[in-house]
């Protein structure tokens, strides 16, 4: 009889979410997120000058300063180096208005991680996106600031509104559809948030993180897809009234969302079903806040809606085991 001998080198291990299968781990991922940032930061100072890196700065050390603080009043260990709360600054900073108050990015920092983060106890546990946490307080604590825009180093004449999703509001709709209004929206050089006005710049990192296997390409492709056909939709029910389906992807945090803010390990869906349904869940609401809602962008609301049904998508798209009970 053959004797069966317990191989010595398995061994069962027990971790934190977020669970997912990659040949990267938490630290090297968090730090790759970093890097592709930085087309993006680069665009900022070019668009919107040098002291956007001064917010960024402040932005990054009261995140880490606060998740440091909170792990030792907690006697946890100190992981500021596995980059999560570096992410979590770089982030808030992108989508603060140009020349934003640094007190209150400070106080969005900390509202960021204490709130957004360590509050359901640190990464990996985390309902709701961090940066989109600290954005949303500030947005309810600050209105003006918040909507209050820089015209980028490179305006020209074209660019007649602080914002084009602010235009295609309050303004003249029509005036945004111009090829020039496109190409300025895609280069960067139009109003908005400090990182989200360079579609060129946010694509170069998103696909990054895509090629190397950071990013689930079915959340982006699902928001993008939907976005289109919804916004298409609409705009050809009355193209006088609703924007052009291409706008809504290149205007506002549209693309740094789908790229940076709904691929999130942890509060987005872990299978695939679910990443589609995410994916064109946000892009509905983010269409029908911009047609409807009484704010002219809507990816922030969306995607945090959408955090909190990411654990019953999961629960309800779980894939059967072979032979299991239906």
């Amino acid at each position: 009889m053959a004797t069966v001998t317990a191989n010595p080198t398995y061994r069962l291990e027990l971790a934190s979410s977020p669970h997912v299968h990659s040949r990267w781990n938490t630290k090297q991922a968090m730090w790759m997120v970093v890097a592709a940032l930085l087309p993006a930061l680069v665009s900022a100072v070019v668009f919107f000058g040098f002291y956007q890196l001064v917010i960024v700065l402040v932005s990054v050390g009261f995140c880490v300063g606060t998740e440091a603080a909170i792990k030792v009043i907690r006697k946890r260990e100190v992981s500021i180096m596995d980059g999560s709360g570096v992410i979590t600054g770089i982030l808030l900073a992108l989508i603060l208005p140009p020349d934003f108050s640094l007190f209150s990015t400070a106080l969005g920092a900390i509202v960021a991680i204490a709130i957004g983060k360590e509050i359901f106890g640190g990464l990996g546990y985390n309902i709701f996106n961090p940066a989109l946490v600290g954005r949303a307080f500030l947005q309810a604590a600050f209105p003006v600031p918040m909507t209050t825009w820089l015209a980028p180093n490179f305006a020209v004449d074209s660019v007649s509104t602080p914002t084009p999703l602010s235009g295609s509001k309050f303004g003249d709709l029509l005036s945004h559809f111009s090829g020039g209004e496109l190409k300025a929206m895609f280069f960067g050089n139009t109003g908005g948030c400090i990182g989200e006005t360079s579609g060129l710049a946010i694509i170069l990192g998103g696909v990054f993180l895509i090629v190397i296997g950071i990013v689930n390409w079915r959340v982006p492709i699902a928001m993008t897809l939907g976005t289109l056909l919804f916004g298409g939709v609409f705009w050809l029910m009355d193209p006088a009234k609703y924007p052009d389906p291409l706008f809504h992807v290149l205007a506002g945090g549209f693309l740094f969302g789908a790229f940076f803010m709904a691929t999130d390990w942890v509060t987005t869906p872990l299978t695939k079903k679910g990443m589609w349904i995410f994916g064109l869940g946000t892009a509905l609401m983010i269409v029908m806040i911009r047609n409807f809602g009484g704010l002219p962008e809507g990816v922030m609301y969306s995607i945090l809606f959408m955090n909190a049904l990411t654990p019953l998508i999961n629960k309800f798209t779980v894939p059967r085991v072979f032979g299991g009970a239906k």
